[in-house]
């Protein structure tokens, strides 16, 4: 690079601000802002030599989409936005786009996703006038393929919560799974290639784990919002529904497709032990898909951390030293690493999905469940 261009980091934790300057430090002088009212400081006394904007959605004084909206108010739309999200749900990620945004990028962070995604917002700018048009038809491309991608995964986020709200439950639950699955599988192809997961894979994992608890929608109402603990034969009822929903996954078309076989594994496996004392076929080790795997302990840390009609929330210390101590059952050892790696990501990212959630009006899923 013949001139260092100038990076505006804004994000109010000093932790991810050290990170992408990090990154980003060796291409780029890397400006950073810790809330929004600093961020529109700044683009006003530099914004003509920033050439990129990386933009935390959830700032305190003023959120990423108020300062989305400052910018084009105030002229600065010509510089490209790189919305940083907590996690990559379509709601999200569409609101990010829909505001103007040049792209996004999701935690836990790939450095060289982050470097990719930097240097294609910052050659946007740079590129030379003749270069718009095709710019403008790459982006055409771009966005068509993210509607689609969007629309599926969509899909299986609303199913997934209407049956968690028929549960009983808030219907924030397969949402934390998405999150918390992408953590647990990031971390785990960086410290082994044993089971052959990529990136993509990751994706359309997270995505088939929204459909882990299908089969509920066969378990009878007064079993599934009991607000008690089950009876022993009530328990055996609440079982049937792995069983149940890998036939229900089974029996949809387009069966050739990825999210499907991983759906399939996920519904029937995900409350499979390592020690072979799960159901609904007891499955030892790694007979168990190491998906099926990853979804069950994301599960479990979620069950624990929220409230349910029979008990209160565990704090993420309590539910972490349950699952540590055998109290939830048996896991494999390096998934249990790889949380113990991710601990501070997982319970910041959850904290950080509620807070971006508190619009979320619960009373129309139920209306939609209903």
């Amino acid at each position: 690079m013949s001139e260092i261009n100038k990076v505006l980091v804004a994000d109010d934790s000093e932790i991810n601000r050290d990170t992408f300057a990090a990154i980003l430090g060796k291409d780029y002088e890397v400006i950073t802002a810790s809330d929004g009212l600093e961020t529109m400081e700044i683009l006003r006394s530099e914004g003509k030599e920033i050439k990129a904007l990386l933009l935390d959605v959830v700032m305190p004084e003023m959120d990423g989409f108020r300062v989305m909206e400052c910018m084009k108010e105030e002229g600065f739309e010509n510089i490209p936005v790189i919305m940083i999200l907590g996690v990559n749900t379509p709601s999200i990620v569409h609101r990010a786009l829909e505001s103007g945004a040049y792209d996004y990028i999701c935690r836990p962070f790939d450095n060289e996703v982050v470097r990719r995604r930097v240097a294609n917002a910052v050659d946007s700018v740079m590129q030379p006038a003749a270069a718009v048009a095709d710019a403008i038809d790459a982006a055409d491309v771009k966005k068509l393929s993210f509607s689609r991608e969007k629309n599926s995964d969509l899909m299986v986020a609303v199913l997934g919560h209407i049956l968690e709200v028929r549960n009983g439950e808030s219907g924030l639950h397969v949402l934390h799974i998405n999150l918390i699955t992408r953590i647990l599988l990031s971390r785990l192809i960086e410290k082994t290639d044993k089971y052959g997961i990529t990136k993509e894979d990751i994706d359309i994992i997270a995505t088939a784990s929204g459909l882990h608890d299908i089969g509920k929608i066969y378990i009878p109402e007064e079993v599934l919002t009991k607000p008690a603990r089950l009876t022993k034969d009530e328990f055996q009822v609440m079982k049937t529904h792995a069983a149940l929903g890998s036939e229900l996954v089974k029996s949809m078309p387009f069966q050739n497709e990825p999210l499907l076989k991983y759906a399939y594994d996920i519904s029937r496996w995900h409350h499979e032990k390592y020690d072979g004392c799960g159901y609904p076929d007891g499955l030892v080790g790694d007979e168990i898909p190491i998906w099926s795997q990853v979804v069950s302990l994301a599960d479990v840390y979620d069950a624990l951390t929220s409230r349910r009609v029979y008990k209160n929330a565990y704090s993420h210390e309590v539910a972490m030293a349950m699952i540590f101590n055998g109290e939830c059952g048996d896991f494999n050892p390096l998934l249990l690493e790889c949380m113990k790696d991710c601990e501070k990501t997982i319970r910041d990212g959850i904290e950080e999905f509620n807070r971006s959630m508190q619009e979320f009006d619960p009373n129309v899923a139920k209306k939609c469940a209903h």
